[in-house]
C-alpha cells in the first residue's frame, strides 16, 4: 500500500484501487480550492499507474460523501470583489468534466448527504452507487445561484420535468429517487459498503466497465424509483413551462397540496436564481455535451459571483443562519431581460476552455 495524505484530501493506493477521499468530516467535507487541485494530482497518479485498475471516491465520517463547495470563502471572496470564484470554478468544472471522461472505471460512494460540488464529483462518475441514507440535493437557487457543475446537463437528462421540479425546489432525492432521476447508478445498502469497497480493492488490472458494473449490481437491491417518482405525472403538467410565471400559475391553479407545498419553497427561493436557473436548465436539453453546459454555467457563475443575491442568499443561510434573505428583485415578475442578459453573454478571454 502506497499513502500519500495532502491536507484535507486523502489519496491512496489500496490493492487495485485509487482511493480519492474527502478528509472533512467535521464541515461533512465540503470541498476547498486547494482540495479540488490534490483530486488533479491524484487522478493524474492513478491514470499513469499501471496497478490502478479503478477509482473509488468516499467521504470520510459518517454524515456523508460532501455538502457542496467551501461556500463561506467564496462569500468573503465575493464581498471584497475578489478573485476566488472565478479561479474555483473554473477549476472545479474543468474537474467535472475530467471525471466524466475519465478513461478508467471510476466509482462514487454517495453516501449520506452529497450536495453541490459533491455532486460534481460523484453525478458525472461512470458508477454512482447511492445507499439508504443518500440524501442528495442540489439546494443553489435558495442561495441566489443555480445548480452548477454540470448540474444543468443532469437534471436536463432527467426523465420529463423530474429535473426542473429538483433544480427549481432544491428539494431532496433519496437513493431511488437518484437513480429515476439519472443521478446514480445503483442502491447498495450502507452496510454493505465495506464489502463493496473490499471487493473494489482486488478488482483485476485491465478490468472494463462493464466488469466493475456487474461486480457492483451484484451488491444492490434493484430500486430504481422513491417517492418523487411517483409524483411524476404531476409535476410534468405543473413544470412543463418555459417561464417561472406560468410554473408559478399552474400550481397556483391545481392547489393541491403538493402544489400549494411546492408554491410555498418556491416563494423562498431567489426569484432571478430561478429564471436563470430555468433558463439554463431549457439550454441545455438541446447541449450536445457537459462541457458544453459547463461554458454556459461558468459565464453565469462569474455573474452570480458579483450579484447582491449571492451574498445575501449565503448570509442567512450560512452566516447569520436567520433563513430570511432579503432578494433582489423581490418578485419574479421584476426580473427583466436587462437583468437576465449579462448571466448568457460570452466573456472573451475570460471563456471556459478545456485540454
Amino acid at each position: 500500500m502506497s499513502s500519500v495524505e495532502e491536507g484535507d484530501l486523502v489519496a491512496r493506493v489500496e490493492g487495485a484501487a485509487g482511493i480519492i477521499r474527502l478528509n472533512r468530516p467535521k464541515a461533512i467535507n465540503a470541498v476547498t480550492l486547494e482540495m479540488f487541485r490534490d483530486i488533479e494530482k491524484a487522478l493524474d497518479r492513478f491514470e499513469a499507474d499501471p496497478a490502478v485498475a479503478v477509482i473509488l471516491l468516499e467521504g470520510a465520517g459518517e454524515r456523508g460523501l460532501c455538502a457542496g463547495g467551501d461556500i463561506r470563502a467564496l462569500w468573503e471572496s465575493s464581498k471584497v470583489n475578489g478573485d476566488l470564484g472565478k479561479i474555483l470554478w473554473r477549476e472545479e468544472y474543468i474537474l467535472n468534466a475530467r471525471i466524466k471522461k475519465f478513461p478508467k472505471p471510476y466509482v462514487a460512494f454517495m453516501d449520506g448527504i452529497v450536495m453541490g460540488g459533491g455532486v460534481g464529483l460523484s453525478a458525472h462518475a461512470r458508477h454512482r452507487v447511492v445507499t439508504d441514507r443518500t440524501k442528495l440535493a442540489m439546494p443553489e437557487v435558495g442561495l441566489g445561484f443555480f445548480p452548477d457543475v454540470g448540474g444543468t446537463y443532469l437534471l436536463s437528462r432527467s426523465p420529463g420535468e423530474i429535473g426542473t421540479f429538483f433544480g427549481l425546489t432544491g428539494q431532496t432525492m433519496n437513493g431511488p429517487d437518484a437513480i429515476h432521476a439519472k443521478f446514480a447508478d445503483w442502491v447498495v445498502p450502507a452496510v454493505k459498503l465495506p464489502e463493496l469497497r473490499e471487493a473494489l480493492t482486488e478488482v483485476r488490472p485491465g478490468s472494463t466497465a462493464a466488469d466493475v458494473s456487474k461486480l457492483i449490481r451484484d451488491f444492490a437491491t434493484g430500486e430504481t424509483a422513491g417517492p418523487v417518482a411517483a409524483k411524476e405525472p404531476a409535476i410534468d403538467a405543473l413544470f412543463g413551462f418555459d417561464r417561472m410565471e406560468d410554473i408559478f400559475a399552474a400550481l397556483k391553479r391545481d392547489g393541491s397540496d403538493f402544489a400549494l407545498a411546492t408554491l410555498k419553497t418556491l416563494n423562498e427561493k431567489s426569484p432571478r436564481g430561478m429564471v436563470v436557473t430555468l433558463k439554463l436548465l431549457r439550454l441545455a436539453r438541446t447541449a450536445s455535451s457537459l462541457e458544453e453546459c459547463l461554458v454556459r454555467e461558468y459565464r453565469a457563475a462569474n455573474e452570480v459571483f458579483r450579484s447582491d443575491d449571492f451574498r445575501e442568499g449565503v448570509r442567512a443561510a450560512v452566516i447569520d443562519k436567520d433563513r430570511n434573505p432579503s432578494w433582489s428583485p423581490p418578485r419574479i415578475e421584476d426580473v427583466t431581460p436587462k437583468m437576465l442578459a449579462p448571466y448568457f453573454a460570452e466573456i472573451g478571454a475570460d471563456e471556459l476552455k478545456f485540454n
